[in-house]
């Protein structure tokens, strides 16, 4: 956006909401963007809190052609000794 359209789109708001307003609409919009700041910052730490990372390799995998879990190593160790 050029500095031509930012004047411009001041202008339609001076017209819409009047001269007097606009101090108002100002310390709003500024309210919010500290209280936007404020919340996003805060979402990182809350949302790794109390998450462990997983550590569990040998979870069970599933084959993408079936669905159906694929054996482990163990299993399949298991079979060729029968």
């Amino acid at each position: 956006m050029g500095p031509l359209e930012i004047i411009l789109i001041i202008v339609v708001i001076a017209l819409v909401f009047g001269a007097s307003k606009l101090p108002q609409l100002g310390k709003g919009l500024g309210q919010g963007i500290k209280e936007f700041k404020r919340e996003t910052g805060k979402t990182d730490a809350d949302t790794t809190e109390g998450v462990t990372p997983i550590t569990d390799v040998s979870s069970r995998q599933i084959d993408p052609v079936t669905g159906a879990p694929l054996p482990t190593e163990r299993e399949t160790v298991g079979n060729r000794r029968a």
